[in-house]
């Protein structure tokens, strides 16, 4: 028996590693398509790129990971059971509840992977995020300003930057500004270094020297400097997005209704994703269940299981509609919380019952024939 469940969990693992890599392809692909405008206006780097569409993947695994199981045991035990492999089991005595096991041990891995990712992966990963991204829109020195490319910050204000140094400063400075309508200004300096101020980013030039022309009598001035600063002139600097509800942990998502700073419509929210962080979960158990009782219950059918995985199918929908739907009212009102957890546990209690208790038809004795006796007579 042990070698059986072995050879079960192991069919599920390769199938859930399967769909769960595809599904987050497709979805990373997709989602990498709103983060293009920072490669191509920001200049960001493909690591940088890289790591940021990669934060959001530890929650869209908590989504995917219910469905990605579900879809996994579907495909293993029907496959078993055209196989005529599940049938072998059965007429050597193996009850439904006994071939359900690999699936019940491995959907409670997966709970508790996702209870990890829920409470620790996902904070950190949101925290990270939005300060990758504040990082991206704001710091013009690192992201904005590419080595040996001209930039064009206004229509007539353009840098040049040789290269960034170590240590944050930049070197080879290159600054073409016609922003006054009467003069036109280039500077150029050794090194200097970009800072931000309330009203935006400024740079600060050492060591190098201004030329100026008048545009109106074309006087040209040539001016030294040790040091000289100069405003981009750009919008002021956004301050960081308070921290949401994701990015908060489980204990004070429970807390929330008695935090005074936080709205009563946001500490309901709150306190809905402390509760998900307990629903989403289960739901590995619940699905993974709601695949394998249907072909395991049910009786074989040389054409094809299709009704059984349909119901399956539609079930499981149902219980992930639901599941939103009732997340989404208990925003408005936490009454709503109990549906949520019934949405979990009356399909989870549905599925046990029939796997424990239910005795397929290849299992009941079948009743004699009141004149058999005679006729083999």
């Amino acid at each position: 028996m042990k070698k059986l469940n072995t050879y079960i969990t192991k069919q599920i693992l390769v199938g859930f590693l399967l769909v769960s890599f595809s599904l987050m392809s497709i979805i990373w692909l997709t989602q990498s398509l709103r983060f293009i405008d920072f490669i191509t206006n920001k200049g960001i780097s493909v690591g940088i790129f890289i790591e940021l569409t990669s934060l959001l993947m530890p929650r869209i695994f908590t989504l995917l990971s219910p469905i990605s199981l579900f879809a996994a045991v579907l495909f293993v035990y029907n496959r078993m059971l055209s196989d005529r492999e599940l049938v072998v089991m059965k007429a050597a005595g193996i009850s439904p509840w006994q071939n359900a096991k690999p699936t019940i041990f491995f959907g409670i891995i997966m709970a508790i992977l996702n209870v990890y990712i829920m409470n620790i992966v996902i904070p950190y990963a949101e925290n990270r995020f939005n300060d990758l991204e504040w990082r991206i829109k704001n710091d013009v020195s690192h992201l904005m300003f590419r080595e040996g490319e001209f930039t064009t910050l206004q229509p007539n204000l353009t840098v040049f930057i040789t290269t960034h140094e170590p240590d944050g400063s930049v070197g080879g400075i290159l600054i073409n500004d016609e922003r006054d309508p009467k003069t036109k200004s280039t500077l150029s300096a050794e090194l200097g270094r970009i800072v931000q101020t309330p009203k935006g980013p400024r740079i600060i030039l050492v060591h190098g020297n201004r030329q100026q022309i008048n545009k109106q009598n074309q006087q040209f001035s040539s001016v030294s400097f040790e040091r000289y600063s100069v405003d981009f002139g750009a919008k002021e600097t956004k301050a960081k997005k308070a921290a949401g509800a994701r990015e908060q942990s489980i204990s004070e998502l429970f807390n929330a209704m008695s935090d005074k700073s936080l709205t009563p419509k946001e500490a309901r929210r709150w306190v809905v994703e402390g509760n998900k962080r307990i629903t989403t979960p289960l739901l590995n158990v619940v699905y993974a269940l709601l695949a394998c009782t249907g072909l395991l219950v049910g009786n074989f059918n040389r054409r094809g299981q299709f009704k059984i995985v349909s119901v399956s199918v539609t079930t499981m929908v149902i219980i992930q509609a639901l599941d939103l739907s009732f997340g989404n009212l208990a925003a408005k009102n936490l009454f709503w919380l109990i549906a949520m957890y019934l949405n979990v546990f009356l399909p989870f209690l549905c599925c046990l019952f029939l796997l424990k208790f239910y005795t397929p038809t290849f299992f009941q004795k079948k009743k004699k024939h009141p004149f058999a006796g005679d006729i083999d007579a």
